[in-house]
């Protein structure tokens, strides 16, 4: 072998192995995620995590595991993230145009109640979704096993989404003076303050708030608006590690007083938010210095 060949094939190796180490470490954090928000998003942080794992345990894909372990812990934090856009994958003409139609229908799903209707049907099919544009990727001609899992998991919720609840039967009369006392259905508890958790992402070296960040931030000013046992807001600020450490803590602190403006503007009391900021410290994912690690890249809200 001569000796370009063998530093390529080096260079190779070392690549493998960087990227199973990253993988590993974001698929073990998701493993250790305590998933919290809407069903819809803890059923599909679930699906994540399974397939993350055998991406990268059986598989071998530790590219793909490290991808979709990130959108697993998105989804345990609350946010809605969407099926794969398919212009990330290398598909052929045909399989492109198949799955554009089949991604519009599945989204009309979603978008029409699937995710509240049905939550874990909704996240099978997603999640069966973006399977079949991993499989179809690796050209798998003969059998793509996901798309078909895909089909049966569309169809099953369609099925939900699409049927119509039965009419109430008219109340029976009923020979009394005075009408009888409305009595109100039993409410499901809310979660203990102190497993109430969110988590707000960030791009590199960035402290704005993406569409996806706005989301979470509505879905805790919801919260707080019906909790009735809530003292305070936490919002604790994180970087990745690249960088130097004193620009992170920085870093992290605007990343924090950025959610805090952004749940006041949204009519959370001013004094109840509390900042914190632990720059490179407290990894999500841990990795060696240096590293940009988009899990890392986070403010996290807990109310006290």
């Amino acid at each position: 072998m001569k000796l370009v060949n063998k530093i390529a094939a080096l260079a190779a190796i070392v690549l493998v192995a960087a990227c199973g180490i990253r993988s590993s470490s974001t698929v073990e954090a998701l493993n250790n995620a305590q998933a919290v928000g809407a069903p819809f998003t803890k059923n599909l942080a679930a699906e994540y995590r399974d397939f993350a794992n055998y991406a990268q345990n059986e598989a071998m894909d530790f590219a793909d595991a490290l991808h979709f372990a990130r959108k697993g812990l998105a989804s345990a934090s609350g946010v809605v993230v969407m099926p794969e856009t398919l212009d990330d994958w290398d598909l052929g003409d045909a399989n492109l145009i198949e799955m554009t139609t089949a991604r519009n229908d599945l989204v009309d799903a979603l978008e029409n109640g699937g995710r509240e209707t049905a939550p874990e049907k909704a996240a099978i099919a997603q999640a069966r979704f973006d399977c079949w544009a991993e499989q179809q990727e690796e050209d798998w001609k003969a059998n793509v096993p996901c798309k078909g899992l895909f089909h049966d998991a569309l169809k099953d919720l369609q099925s939900v989404v699409g049927a119509q609840p039965e009419p109430e039967p008219e109340p029976a009369p009923v020979a009394e003076e005075f009408p009888a006392p409305v009595t109100e259905m039993p409410k499901g508890e809310p979660a203990p303050v102190e497993q109430a958790m969110f988590i707000v992402f960030f791009d590199w070296d960035k402290f704005n708030l993406s569409s996806s960040a706005n989301e979470v931030l509505d879905a805790v000013a919801q919260e707080l608006r019906k909790r009735t046992d809530v003292n305070g807001v936490v919002i604790a600020g994180h970087t990745d590690t690249s960088g130097a450490s004193a620009y992170n803590q920085k870093l992290s602190m605007k990343r924090a007083g950025a959610v805090r403006d952004a749940l006041i503007a949204r009519g959370v009391e001013k004094a109840t938010v509390r900042v914190e900021a632990h720059g490179e410290n407290d990894l999500l994912v841990k990795t060696a210095d240096d590293v940009r690690e988009p899990a890392n890249r986070r403010a996290q809200i807990t109310l006290e």
